[in-house]
């Protein structure tokens, strides 16, 4: 065999098996190989595997320098688009002012509506742009990045737009969600928000290939049930896949509604019990859980432990918006799962690789096996877990994009 590149001087690679989400006790089935090498042609792996068991030859050897290598983290849930700050608000809840306050005050996410909706897209794409630096340089190779904080047809659109134009400014893989996030108060207004994102928003945004799915929020403050099915219906007849974001306060029936429709994932999932996890469990959804928002809201943290025991895939994700999770990095809601939904090591790097791709329809990112995109992180550190260890500081020492070095 020939290759562009080998890498050597790897003292372990790890990497999930398998091709397609991992479920339940499988997520720890890891394949940890010591003093590895990895070929790479075009940007994808040629080979994996024991350095001594290398027979071919190559272009170009980089050494490693005894370093240990995983796959690139996939962040499958932000919200990177957005305008203004929650800094007043952040501090009035430390205070103990009740959300419903600071709503009224004309705080909460409706102000990074207002805000996001008002903004030049030149502020919208440099936002963006520093927020995913910021998940890259922790070691982020994928990252979804949803709109949701527009709230009118063109504010939406605007955000998707922003998005586009970000892409080709970084270096990491870009997949666009439209989220239809939060309904207008009036009953009225919303009614017809609703028939705008089913009639108008979705068609056009399929038409112009704007995102490659389409989200909705499903709790008792935001869309009902019914309105979520009409979501859903208009996002099917368009062609695009669904998610969602469900059982963050409360089960109210949107992961139940979410599966019947064949959503490739289901999003928080923090008031989720055991009929919810059982239901999971039957999918071929993926569970992404976002221990960031534990974290700063101070929340109970989705079950995660018990989703995986039941026979669920999961995932990890940051989360990373202005209200709830401003946490910029994908490490660190990688190692946030092992210490809040009691993930053990193994389960994580699976969470944060393998199934994060899963949740985004991906099939080509978070393993390291033949075939699959060269992404790929060099720890610092002779052992792996260090990326699950490591708090407050970033264990990236590299990063290499289909095969190709960006930090």
């Amino acid at each position: 065999m020939h290759a562009e590149q080998l890498f050597t001087g790897i003292s372990q690679l790890a990497t999930p098996r398998g091709r397609f989400a991992l479920r339940g006790p499988a997520m720890r089935e890891i394949d940890v190989i010591p003093g590895a090498a990895l070929a790479v042609t075009d940007g994808r792996v040629a080979w994996v595997g024991p350095a001594d068991s290398w027979r071919g030859t190559s272009d170009v050897i980089t050494e490693l320098g005894g370093r240990a290598v995983v796959p690139g983290i996939v962040d499958p849930h932000t919200h990177a688009v957005w305008a203004g700050d929650r800094l007043a608000d952040f501090e009035a809840r430390c205070a103990g002012v009740p959300y419903e306050e600071i709503l009224a005050r004309g705080g909460g996410i409706r102000r990074t509506m207002r805000l996001t909706a008002a903004a030049p897209m030149e502020e919208l794409v440099a936002g963006a742009e520093r927020r995913l630096r910021a998940l890259i340089q922790s070691g982020a190779t994928t990252i979804e990045v949803k709109s949701g904080y527009g709230g009118t047809y063109e504010a939406e659109l605007a955000s998707l737009e922003a998005i586009a134009a970000v892409t080709p400014l970084v270096p990491a893989r870009i997949i666009p969600t439209l989220l239809v996030h939060v309904p207008p108060r009036d009953t009225a207004e919303r009614d017809a928000y609703i028939t705008m994102a089913t009639e108008q928003l979705i068609p056009e945004v399929a038409r112009r290939r704007l995102a490659r799915a389409v989200d909705v929020f499903i709790e008792r403050e935001a869309f009902s049930l019914a309105e979520a099915r009409a979501i859903f219906e208009a996002a099917r007849d368009a062609g695009l896949p669904v998610k969602a974001h469900v059982d963050q306060f409360h089960a109210i029936g949107g992961l139940e509604l979410a599966l019947e429709f064949g959503a490739i994932s289901v999003d928080h999932l923090e008031a989720s019990g055991a009929p919810q996890i059982q239901a999971l469990a039957a999918s071929s959804a993926v569970g992404v859980i976002l221990p960031g928002v534990t974290i700063h809201l101070g929340v109970n943290a989705a079950p995660g432990r018990a989703m995986i025991d039941a026979g669920c895939a999961v995932a990890v994700a940051t989360d990373l918006n202005p209200g709830s999770a401003p946490i910029f990095s994908s490490q660190l809601a990688m190692a946030l799962a092992v210490r809040v939904n009691e993930l053990i090591p193994a389960e994580a790097l699976t969470a944060a690789t393998a199934n994060a791709a899963a949740a985004l329809g991906l099939d080509d990112v978070g393993r390291l096996a033949e075939g699959q995109r060269a992404d790929f992180l060099v720890v610092d550190g002779e052992d792996w877990r260090t990326m699950v260890y490591t708090l407050g500081g970033s264990p990236v020492a590299e990063m290499y994009i289909a095969g190709v070095r960006v930090t």
